[in-house]
């Protein structure tokens, strides 16, 4: 892949495996921050409207994610449904939602030049860490190109091999070994 013309793997090289992960009660949790050169009320509908997730996220829900309540979510429509809830919605500043056992919380706060998300992801098997690390790498690689007006597609299943998702995945556990040192 040529990065200078390819401009979703521009974006997975540009950052590399920044994460913090701590441990809160019993769970793990991957903190991930980018800084987005968009307002937050441009992000905001990127990370809460079914057809905006669908162009870079993992998490399909089957209806808005702006207000409090159940959902049902999917990775690609043949997939069965995993149960999702919205427990948090403060807008365009926070989304706490559940997928399945897992838990994510989105932050967006105003930046010079854009705003700054921060995605907390908590699970529950500390080996699991590189697989959402490299994951969510490759999902905000395509979220900031989308945004930026790049027709990418979205990466998940399968395909995330063809970015290099295993290499992502052993740079993450590599880098997260001792539980939470700030990295970047």
């Amino acid at each position: 892949m040529n990065e200078t013309r390819d401009p979703l793997a521009a974006e997975i090289a540009a950052h590399d495996t920044e994460a913090l992960l701590s441990e809160v009660g019993g769970r793990w949790v991957l903190a991930m921050t980018r800084e987005l050169h968009h307002p937050v009320e441009r992000v905001w509908p990127m990370l809460t409207e079914p057809a905006q997730l669908r162009r870079w996220s993992p998490v399909v829900p089957d209806r808005a994610l702006t207000s409090v309540g159940p959902a049902i979510a999917r990775e690609t429509p043949e997939q069965a449904g995993v149960d999702a809830e919205v427990l948090v919605c403060d807008p365009p500043r926070e989304l706490v939602h559940r997928w399945g056992a897992h838990l994510l919380r989105w932050s967006l706060l105003p930046a010079p030049g854009g705003c700054r998300l921060t995605l907390e992801h908590t699970f529950d098997r500390r080996a699991d860490v590189g697989i959402f690390g490299a994951g969510w790498h490759l999902c905000l690689a395509v979220l900031a190109a989308v945004l930026d007006g790049h027709a990418v597609e979205r990466v998940v299943g399968a395909r995330a091999s063809d970015h290099g998702w295993e290499e992502l995945r052993d740079r993450y556990d590599a880098r997260l070994a001792d539980g939470g040192a700030p990295l970047g």
